[in-house]
């Protein structure tokens, strides 16, 4: 079978990167060759070696780094790769050029709703096709000149092994302490985008009605300290529990009666919607890039505005005061996800796309 080399030069650790791992380790379980570049010291780096996924540290500066280029087309070559799958600016510059100067096929993902100047979409066209994980990041791809017929849409798929309705949670609310409290999660990276702010605001608002609600922020980032502080100075410290990175996210999912996701911008296909559905836990979520792809409001889940923190605490609220109805709404969602968003259905797509364009 074909070899696909995977790139990532971020330094993060969020839902594209996530992705990435279970699409390498999806490969690698159906009979594919595949590996992971990414930078030296990254968690993506540490998260493949735990994992233990094929994956070689190559240090990307800049879209210039002659350097890099030239060890990622002595990886291609050493590894016997057959197409490159790139994820952002800097590794789609250095492996599209690497892969096109060994007339290597290039998939480039586009993971997040921010538009895309015209001027800066060049590197899209070093790309024999586009993934974009929402319709909406599509558009936006297709605005900034590359053509429609080169665009195809595959959202992240959901790990229906590990994220399924058996999952129990009580082991995650016994170690936080939650007994038998309504939970409202917030599973995220913890940075601006992801609304954390106007989580919090909602939930005061929410506390002031319900006092025995909890609420959990999972997750780390570069806003940990910030909201840590918020949490502090809003008086919500006896309420909100700042949980860190974890690895366990089915259970944390089946542990919340609530996920929220109040996004305030770049968001494209959240990966936390779907598996909070598969998992049978109620979901509310911002009108942000592809939330309303996933979301209908009042059908499998509930839709608000983005940045408006009371409309938040109210949905929140309602889920909670008519748990019947959250139920159905969640079960709703997760038949949803069985049918369209597993990483099985997601990635027969994916490797319809690499078929294609390798058997050119």
């Amino acid at each position: 079978m074909p070899t696909v080399l995977h790139t990532e030069s971020s330094r993060g650790h969020g839902g594209q990167e996530i992705r990435t791992l279970a699409e390498v380790r999806w490969l690698l379980a159906h009979g594919w060759g595949a590996l992971i570049a990414c930078q030296p010291d990254s968690p993506l780096l540490a998260e493949a070696r735990t994992s233990a996924l094929p994956v070689e540290a190559v240090r990307m500066r800049t879209a210039t780094d002659v350097g890099a280029l030239v060890r990622l087309r002595r990886l291609m070559r050493e590894r016997g790769v057959s197409l490159v799958h790139t994820h952002s600016s800097v590794d789609s510059w250095l492996a599209g050029i690497a892969a096109k100067s060994l007339g290597r096929p290039v998939v480039r993902t586009r993971h997040v709703s921010i538009p895309i100047r015209r001027r800066r979409a060049l590197v899209y066209r070093l790309a024999d096709r586009v993934v974009t994980s929402a319709e909406s990041v599509r558009s936006m791809v297709i605005a900034a000149g590359i053509a429609p017929e080169r665009v195809v849409t595959i959202s992240a798929g959901v790990d229906s092994a590990r994220f399924h309705s058996a999952i129990s949670g009580e082991a995650v609310r016994k170690e936080l302490g939650l007994g038998t409290a309504p939970v409202v999660g917030l599973v995220a990276n913890v940075r601006g985008s992801k609304g954390h702010n106007v989580f919090l605001e909602a939930a005061r608002a929410v506390v002031g009605r319900r006092p025995d609600v909890r609420f959990l922020i999972v997750g780390d980032g570069v806003g940990f300290d910030e909201v840590s502080r918020r949490v502090r100075d809003m008086g919500l410290s006896p309420s909100v529990r700042l949980t860190g990175f974890r690895r366990d996210i089915p259970e944390v999912m089946a542990a919340l009666d609530v996920l929220a996701l109040p996004s305030i911008r770049s968001e494209a296909i959240p990966q936390v919607i779907p598996q909070a559905l598969a998992v049978g836990t109620p979901v509310v979520a911002s009108a942000v890039g592809g939330s309303p792809e996933l979301i209908r409001d009042g059908e499998n889940g509930r839709l608000v505005p983005p940045g408006d923190a009371p409309a938040l605490a109210d949905a929140i609220l309602a889920l909670l005061d008519d748990p019947d109805r959250a139920r159905a709404m969640a079960r709703a969602g997760q038949a949803m996800v069985c049918e369209r968003y597993t990483i099985d259905a997601t990635m027969a797509r994916t490797t319809a796309v690499y078929r294609a364009l390798l058997d050119r």
